[in-house]
């Protein structure tokens, strides 16, 4: 699975990308007023990159694998493409607990990821202990929404673009620096030389010399 993330590095860096441009996008709906508000059409532009983003997530977990598929990163995908996908083609009510729950999905998934980095490279990598912050804070994040979609965190009140859109604004700010992060470090890892996760010594010589 890792070896597999490895390769398709760079799907992550322009994942990463896409979710920074929704991020500042989200920021500047948030801080416009509804006669400098670009409408319908900047909501499509940021349900596009959302599609966009979810198609390179599921590209970078399956692209080139053969039983290393990466199915958290999978999940992930599936979830942000869903993000956009319903907002561009589905036609009936679609509330903000539907959006929520799927990024509950996203970062729980891509928290559950960098938590099972964490525990696989733990022998090799000096920096280990980010990728196992990187999925604690998103497990955490992951809870924030669900409350949020529970109801048991209240959104601020607000005439014209409600907090809605400054919580959607952190998590993708968020989401994209750990993409980036993620993408860099396995970027680090020279194909032409023995992979962290691949260079532990041996349990034993199995012909000793005599």
């Amino acid at each position: 699975m890792i070896q597999t993330l490895t390769k398709n590095w760079w799907l992550l860096v322009l994942c990463g990308v896409l979710e920074a441009i929704m991020s500042v996008v989200y920021f500047i709906i948030y801080n416009t007023t509804p006669d400098t508000y670009g409408g319908n059409g900047v909501e499509v532009f940021v349900n596009r990159l959302a599609l966009a983003a979810g198609v390179c997530t599921i590209a970078a977990g399956i692209w080139g694998s053969v039983r290393g598929i990466s199915w958290l990163l999978v999940l992930n995908g599936l979830a942000l493409s869903a993000y956009g996908w319903m907002a561009l083609f589905w036609r009936g009510p679609l509330s903000f607990r539907f959006f929520a729950l799927l990024v509950v999905v996203m970062a729980m998934s891509f928290g559950m990821l960098a938590l099972a980095i964490a525990r696989t490279l733990r022998l090799r990598v000096a920096d280990n202990w980010l990728f196992g912050l990187a999925g604690a804070a998103s497990i955490g994040v992951a809870l924030a929404f669900l409350a949020l979609a529970s109801h048991w965190i209240q959104l601020e009140r607000r005439l014209f673009h409600p907090s809605v859109f400054l919580w959607f604004c952190f998590y993708f700010g968020f989401s994209a620096i750990c993409m980036l992060g993620l993408a860099l470090r396995l970027h680090r890892v020279s194909p032409s030389q023995p992979a962290p996760w691949e260079a532990l010594p041996p349990l034993g010589n199995p012909n000793p010399a005599r």
